[in-house]
């Protein structure tokens, strides 16, 4: 199957095979075209080019831009999306005055989510997930990274899991699966923690690796959560089952989480608003994606991760929206572009290549997504917009006319 598009006003996000992210300086540009065109064969993008479009052989569908953008879809790298519900009460604490800490020591937070979600059935969080799949899709949202971590104990957990992996193969979205079993202390083991850590490595583990259902393992590795030194040894137990690393770390303090992540070869390390000027150096002798979330930032009224600072000394940030239902019931990748803009000073064109070819190394898709070049798979978005800092500019628009996938 073959489809070209044309008249294309400008085409963005070029880059050569090969390139999987951008760093420091690079980020601020985006190679562009003008008056293009882009052909795609099998679903990979065959070629493209500006002026008159090369005519495919034999039978094609063509689709007419309008003389509007063409760039990649937004790739979102760190979701929470499967859960069960909304909890719209502590959105209301948090503005009479409570703390993210002050509401779980109340019961609330990621372990009313968990309550709630043990009495849902599989069907039931696969609908809702996939509703908020669709709205993904609707803003521009090509590639998903999803968590678990509202499970709390192994059946739960591989539910969660379960339904991830029925998304993965029902959604036209690119999805990967994280195993988040460390996301807090489940109920039944309040004031046993090093139990219930014991229960994550020699139970919950095992059995997510037999089932073949994650890509990843995260540990929320924060003041009042899980230690580094907890976080490496469940990060251990999930390199024996080919689970690769990406950690929650420095949201709530400087928990030492950014070493754990690189002595571990983490993928990404995810949130950072309260690390420590002292991390970057760790970060600059990595290869892990310091990956922003500033929609928890805008939500939580918490200071904003340095994404400057991270790109003046030379490092990648990538960009996510952390859509769950407590800190960031949100998963517009358009809104976070602006927040990116406004709150964490960076270019327009700095926080298209975070939430695109940034965003997706860190989910491990940078070979195939994040960007227009050949070979590549087909994950396009076609936006209505005469330049491409008016995305972040016209922060409440939906620009986006169509989504190619």
């Amino acid at each position: 199957m073959k489809t070209l598009i044309h008249k294309i006003g400008i085409l963005a996000g070029i880059l050569p095979s090969g390139k999987e992210k951008l760093v420091g300086e690079e980020m601020r540009s985006i190679q562009t075209l003008r008056h293009a065109w882009l052909l795609i064969e099998d679903g990979l993008i065959k070629d493209f080019g500006d002026g008159s479009p090369v005519p495919a052989d034999g039978e094609y569908t063509s689709i007419d831009a309008q003389g509007g953008i063409v760039m990649p879809s937004y790739c979102d790298p760190h979701t929470h999306i499967v859960y069960a519900g909304s909890r719209e009460q502590e959105f209301e604490d948090k503005i009479r005055g409570l703390s993210y800490e002050e509401i779980a020591r109340r019961g609330g937070g990621i372990l009313n989510s968990a309550d709630r979600l043990h009495e849902q059935t599989e069907e039931e969080l696969f609908l809702q997930a996939q509703q908020r799949l669709s709205e993904m899709r609707t803003g521009g949202t090509g590639s998903v990274e999803i968590k678990s971590g509202y499970g709390l104990n192994t059946a739960d957990e591989l539910k969660m899991l379960r339904v991830i992996r029925r998304l993965r193969e029902t959604s036209p979205l690119e999805i990967r699966a994280t195993f988040l079993g460390a996301h807090a202390v489940g109920r039944a083991y309040q004031g046993r923690q090093s139990e219930y850590v014991d229960l994550v490595i020699n139970e919950m583990i095992p059995e997510v690796g037999r089932e073949g259902l994650a890509d990843f393992i995260d540990v929320f590795c924060d003041e009042g959560f899980f230690t580094p030194e907890e976080t490496a040894r469940i990060l251990k137990a999930g390199a024996h089952y080919g689970l690769r690393p990406k950690i929650h770390a420095e949201e709530l303090a400087a928990s030492g989480g950014i070493a754990v992540a690189v002595e571990h070869n983490a993928l990404s390390v995810d949130h950072l608003e309260r690390m420590p000027d002292s991390a970057i150096p760790l970060l600059q002798q990595s290869d892990v994606m310091p990956t922003l979330l500033p929609g928890t930032s805008f939500f939580l009224n918490m200071p904003y991760a340095p994404a400057r600072k991270l790109i003046d000394a030379g490092l990648p940030v990538a960009l996510a929206t952390d859509w769950n239902p407590g800190s960031t019931p949100s998963g517009s990748m358009k809104f976070i572009l602006s927040l990116a803009c406004i709150k964490q000073r960076l270019l327009p064109e700095e926080a298209i290549n975070a939430a695109t070819i940034n965003a997706a190394y860190a989910m491990g898709l940078s070979q195939t997504h994040g960007s227009i070049t050949r070979g590549k798979r087909a994950a396009l978005q076609l936006i209505n917009a005469p330049s491409l800092a008016y995305l972040p500019y016209a922060y409440t628009s939906n620009l986006v006319r169509e989504v190619i996938l």
